[in-house]
């Protein structure tokens, strides 16, 4: 998957500069990169269950920070640019915790815990994954592939509400 590490082509130099002032807006102590206690300063993203999942995305070296580069990256992504495939990838790794190339049972409880927080029980919620699983594993594995992740979502249309204006 060498196309992911790609750094998207953003023509205008404008739009560089705009997620540059935006990065060193973010950047609270100035270090060049971004923490997840930078992220928490903006009051959308305190209330975000899944601004940690995604900042692990976005940090692709695995070091607990995002650079410059890694912020363009994952920020395009959601740009009216970035294709479907990307957004479909990207929604794909926010319930693969641990990059194995599967959702298992555990890792979409996981996700959809923090995302519902108390608001279910962890029965009710279990119920709901074990049915999820169940219908989106169509060769039978106990698991969801990306292929079958993206069949299910595909029938959703859900990646033309992936959009944020950066």
């Amino acid at each position: 998957e060498g196309d992911e590490m790609e750094t998207p082509s953003l023509e205008e130099g404008g739009e560089i500069r705009r997620l540059g002032k935006r990065f060193r807006k973010l950047d609270l102590d100035g270090s060049g990169s971004l923490r997840v206690d930078d992220f928490m300063s903006l009051p959308e993203l305190q209330q975000n269950p899944l601004v940690r999942r995604i900042i692990d995305i976005f940090d692709t070296d695995g070091n607990g920070e995002i650079d410059f580069i890694e912020f363009i990256r994952g920020v395009s992504q959601f740009s009216v640019r970035g294709n479907q495939q990307q957004k479909l990838n990207f929604a794909f790794r926010v319930y693969d915790v641990d990059k194995d190339g599967f959702i298992s049972n555990g890792e979409l409880f996981q996700v959809l815990k923090a995302m519902v927080g108390s608001n279910l029980q962890d029965a009710a919620l279990q119920q709901a994954v074990d049915k999820t699983i169940l219908g989106a594993d169509r060769d039978g594995d106990g698991r969801i592939s990306f292929h079958e992740f993206c069949t299910i979502v595909g029938e959703l249309d859900f990646t033309k509400k992936m959009v944020v204006d950066v």
